[in-house]
């Protein structure tokens, strides 16, 4: 019995002039494959495995027909990636020109990545790279002829072996069609309008560490932060940041919205209410997480998982930043 090879594209949607475009696009490669996956805010994924026979179409013709009908039915340019797993997709693509389309077939994989930097892979940050570089590991391919002791002894032993199938070409995430992301939305209306930057902190410090519980209880990770603030006025004031990953941490998404706190300077503002919201959702198990050497971040996690466990045995309040202690 032989296991039929996938053929996964990644596409980047160029000049997308609204939200309502990118919708009309996903729609439009639905009509090419059902096996659609929206990667928020302007890329999405193909499963083009079971399309290939309907169109009578080598992968690399499909994938430029979906690119034709994106151009002329709406005038969306777009690079791509063609490739048997979702991980080489999103690296081809990453690699591709403006209205090129890089293709890496599996028997080739091994060639294209040799070469390639190590922080072209997903989740291998700079952190990392300088620590192998002082060994004189800079490519993919060098990670991929060292002995598994010596990659184990440079980063510990479940980051070696998680970079080691990456350098590899091997990516254990299956493709999972879903919908345009949804968002998750927090808020807070203050008992009083307030001047007190003290009250400002804590307040969307409290919305942050909220938001990141119930990502974690929905099995989900946010891409981006978006801080509505409301004045007494009525009027508001709005400011989005991209996360460095898509993440459900509630260190992360709080460092994210007390930075965008601070962009909106409020030191003189009176406030009603604050609104965070977190969009680009995705399920956690599709997203990679940056390799670290800090045994203090998995310390941090396993903490937080504790937390919630607390949480949920008794309660929201029963376990929470000595910030928002009353």
């Amino acid at each position: 019995m032989t296991t039929r090879r996938q053929h996964i594209a990644h596409l980047h949607l160029h000049a997308l002039p609204d939200e309502n475009r990118y919708a009309d696009a996903l729609d439009l490669l639905t009509g090419i494959t059902p096996h659609v996956r929206a990667v928020p805010p302007t890329a999405v994924q193909l499963d083009l495995t079971s399309a290939l026979r309907y169109f009578d179409l080598p992968p690399y013709d499909l994938v430029q027909l979906a690119k034709l009908r994106l151009k002329a039915l709406y005038g969306i340019d777009s690079s791509a990636g063609l490739a048997p797993n979702p991980m080489l997709a999103t690296m081809a693509a990453d690699a591709s020109a403006p209205g090129e389309t890089t293709w890496v077939p599996a028997d080739h994989a091994a060639d294209w990545l040799r070469p390639r930097p190590l922080t072209a892979l997903p989740g291998t940050g700079r952190t990392t790279a300088a620590t192998l570089g002082g060994y004189g590991i800079h490519t993919i391919g060098q990670i991929t002829t060292l002995p598994a002791t010596t990659l184990q002894r440079l980063l510990g032993a479940a980051p070696a072996r998680l970079l080691a199938e990456r350098a590899r070409g091997h990516d254990p995430r299956p493709f999972l069609p879903e919908a345009p992301a949804a968002h998750l939305t927090t808020d807070l209306v203050l008992d009083r309008d307030s001047l007190d930057p003290t009250q400002h902190h804590r307040a969307v410090l409290g919305l942050a560490h909220h938001t990141g519980q119930r990502l974690r209880q929905e099995k989900q990770v946010a891409a981006r932060l978006t801080l509505t603030v409301r004045y007494a006025d009525r009027s508001s004031t709005t400011r989005t940041s991209t996360l460095p990953e898509p993440t459900d941490h509630s260190p992360a998404l709080v460092t994210t919205a007390l930075g965008l706190l601070t962009v909106l300077g409020l030191q003189r503002a009176r406030v009603r209410a604050f609104t965070l919201r977190a969009d680009g959702l995705r399920p956690a198990t599709t997203a990679f997480r940056q390799l670290t050497l800090d045994p203090g971040d998995t310390r941090a996690r396993a903490l937080e998982a504790a937390a919630d466990r607390g949480r949920h045995r008794f309660g929201r309040q029963a376990v929470r930043p000595a910030a928002l202690a009353d």
